[in-house]
């Protein structure tokens, strides 16, 4: 009978472990997610965790599982929704604010109606923003397609389920799509500490911290917490915490709390601590919690991992390594001119290094400020050699 508990018990540690981990990977879960039962499951014990370790909290119910993720900094661009775009970042918006006063159903025409209408606002016309489907704009189609490229995104988190019709005869204007709105996940999209309406600041980096930051710690346990909490949030979230990045206040208590900080972690996620003289990344074994990988297949992962090998070659050799995107361009370039005959066709120079920065820079690989592009430490991992064939006959 021991036996059996212990066994149970293991069990018990590791499915909390994984469901840690998926709510890192999607913090918001629906049923229709097959790992929505295992994390409901446990939602009382991580929203004690998260709780406890990070100052996060998770709201779960028979509808929508939602860990309520604070960032530890504000000044992050990598962690975007996939929608290519800041006009289209309005369009998600402004379909939000639609769909809160919207019946339980809607069209992809209805909600194009209702953007039209909130667009024309008199801040976002001053802003440059504007949505028509009027033929005389000559941007019907793109119009649209942004419009879908949005929809899709809800669909993808749960907001929207598809009843009918298809998104690309809505582009093409020969059709409709009908959609159900669950109420549940779209109220718990916006995670923030007071309203938005509520801010006064027109500045955008105030207005980000005054809505997502709590009340200012005043005794020494809340200040040591709250400092504790900020490093547990940038080792779960951000793929390497760099010691040059942190206050001094901050450095000070990881110096003298990293192995008691870095042994719960692990703990309840399963994660592997790994610590540099420039910093910390938990590695994660199982890729669970992972949502961008290195290397990765393809001409986009194949691209990214040439030109960071070429910029690790650099650091190497010892020097801070900063160049200008132009550079980079070029010699991507001549890598599609060697690797044609393997990567897609119509490959464009340019764009395919700008998507290889970016991801280079989501990982905490790079650093871009403008048009230069700085290796961080941590790239100094990525090389590789010539293979070897072996077995071959000739």
């Amino acid at each position: 009978m021991n036996r059996l508990a212990d066994v149970l018990e293991l069990q018990r540690d590791e499915e909390r472990r994984r469901a840690v981990r998926i709510l890192l990977r999607h913090p918001l879960l629906t049923p229709a997610r097959a790992e929505f039962a295992l994390v409901r499951r446990h939602s009382a014990w991580l929203a004690e965790w998260f709780s406890r370790e990070a100052g996060w909290s998770v709201q779960a119910d028979a509808s929508v599982v939602r860990l309520r993720k604070v960032p530890a900094s504000h000044d992050d661009g990598t962690r975007g929704a996939p929608v290519a775009s800041r006009r289209r970042y309005v369009l998600v918006c402004l379909c939000l604010a639609a769909l809160e006063r919207a019946e339980s159903q809607v069209t992809l025409g209805w909600l194009a109606e209702r953007i039209i209408a909130l667009a024309a606002d008199g801040i976002l016309a001053e802003a440059g923003f504007s949505f028509t489907l009027d033929p005389a704009s000559g941007r019907v189609r793109d119009q649209r397609g942004d419009l879908v490229a949005v929809a899709r995104l809800l669909l993808g988190l749960g907001v929207l389920s598809k009843v009918a019709g298809d998104e690309q005869s809505f582009v093409n204007r020969t059709g409709d799509a009908l959609y159900d709105v669950d109420r549940h996940v779209l109220a718990t999209l916006l995670v923030t500490r007071r309203g938005p309406s509520t801010v006064e600041s027109d500045n955008l980096a105030e207005r980000l911290i005054a809505i997502t930051d709590g009340v200012a710690p005043d005794t020494e346990d809340a200040r040591n917490r709250a400092i504790r909490h900020a490093l547990a949030r940038r080792l779960l979230d951000d793929p390497v915490l760099y010691d040059a990045d942190l206050t001094d206040v901050q450095r000070n208590y990881l110096s003298s709390q990293r192995a008691h900080l870095l042994r719960r972690l692990a703990d309840g996620t399963g994660f592997v601590p790994e610590v540099r003289a420039e910093g910390i990344a938990l590695l994660d074994p199982t890729g669970e919690a992972t949502d961008l990988g290195m290397p990765e297949e393809g001409t986009d992962g194949h691209a990214t991992l040439l030109v960071a090998e070429r910029l690790a070659a650099a650091m190497r050799s010892g020097i801070d390594v900063t160049v200008h995107i132009r550079q980079i361009e070029e010699h991507v370039g001549r890598l599609a001119e060697t690797y044609r005959a393997y990567w897609r066709k119509n490959v464009v120079a340019g764009e395919l290094a700008t998507q290889a920065v970016a991801r280079l820079a989501a990982l905490g690989l790079v650093r871009v400020d403008g048009d230069l592009v700085t290796a961080l430490p941590a790239l100094a991992r990525f090389s590789f050699a010539e293979p070897t064939v072996t077995g071959a006959t000739r």
